[in-house]
């Protein structure tokens, strides 16, 4: 079978199955498979497959069918325009993330001096380097309670050269983050439990997902805790789903003021708070 066969069967296989990207999922297990990019796959849509080659592409298929991320299937992902390792101890950089990233960038290099960032329950570390990648000016401290995940953020940190720049701390919240921060960012579960997911969603790490007090648990006791560790003028932004809005916005009520930025698709998704 040709390349171009064999990624028309897996994109009908994969629709049927829920995929609402079953095309792209195709070609990117195709490239992990074959130890290609994506686009030398259209440069040889001809190319015959060894029964080796197609043995390893259907049980990568196979898995992304049952829900498996494509993320965890191929063992990378793209976020901010970098490649960051993911494994199943983390959650999959999601792009609705970015609005966060990009907003931390700009207040970063707005502020044109050095600035302390703190990235509360950090992950793969995507948040955090992708601040430090982007604004030069950044010293990151990136803390989490999972030792696994911080195992994950390590190599993606050496992955991008910013062992100087980038601070790696286990511990809740920002407990143990030393000192005060200019920027406090924070992408924490805000999923309530019992909530219904994508089969691709619950594959992923449960303590990186669900939070107590309809999801907005972790987030408010951030907030609770910030006011204390911001320099004059500091900042939070805390990602969040619309759901637990009205909750977040009350906790936030020790600040000087706030704002909500919305993501590509126009949800409510970040809040930023100021002192």
């Amino acid at each position: 079978m040709t390349v171009i066969e064999v990624l028309k069967l897996a994109s009908d296989h994969l629709a049927k199955h829920s995929s609402d990207s079953s095309r792209l999922d195709a070609e990117l297990l195709l490239a992990d498979a074959l130890k290609v990019s994506r686009i030398d796959l259209y440069l040889k849509f001809d190319r015959l497959l060894t029964e080796a080659e197609l043995s390893t592409y259907r049980a990568l298929v196979a898995r992304r069918a049952k829900g498996e991320p494509v993320a965890y299937l191929v063992g990378h992902k793209e976020f901010m325009a970098l490649e960051f390792e993911v494994t199943p101890a983390v959650l999959v950089p999601n792009p609705d993330t970015e609005v966060l990233v990009q907003r931390a960038v700009a207040i970063a290099r707005e502020a044109g001096r050095p600035q302390r960032v703190a990235d509360v329950g950090t992950g793969s570390g995507c948040i955090a380097i992708a601040i430090a990648h982007y604004a030069p000016n950044v010293e990151v401290w990136a803390g989490d309670i999972s030792a696994d995940s911080l195992e994950v953020a390590a190599r993606n940190v050496s992955r991008h050269s910013l062992e100087g720049r980038v601070h790696l701390v286990c511990g809740d919240l920002m407990t143990q983050l030393p000192g005060t921060f200019d920027l406090v960012c924070a992408n924490l579960p805000y999923v309530p439990a019992g909530k219904a997911l994508a089969r691709e969603v619950v594959a992923q790490p449960a303590r990186a997902l669900f939070a107590e007090q309809e999801g907005a648990g972790l987030v408010t006791r951030l907030l609770a805790q910030a006011p204390a560790r911001l320099s004059p003028g500091g900042r939070v932004l805390v990602e969040l789903d619309p759901s637990i809005l009205a909750a977040v916005v009350d906790a936030a009520r020790g600040f000087a003021g706030h704002t909500v930025l919305r993501d590509l698709g126009g949800h409510e998704r970040v809040l930023e708070t100021w002192s």
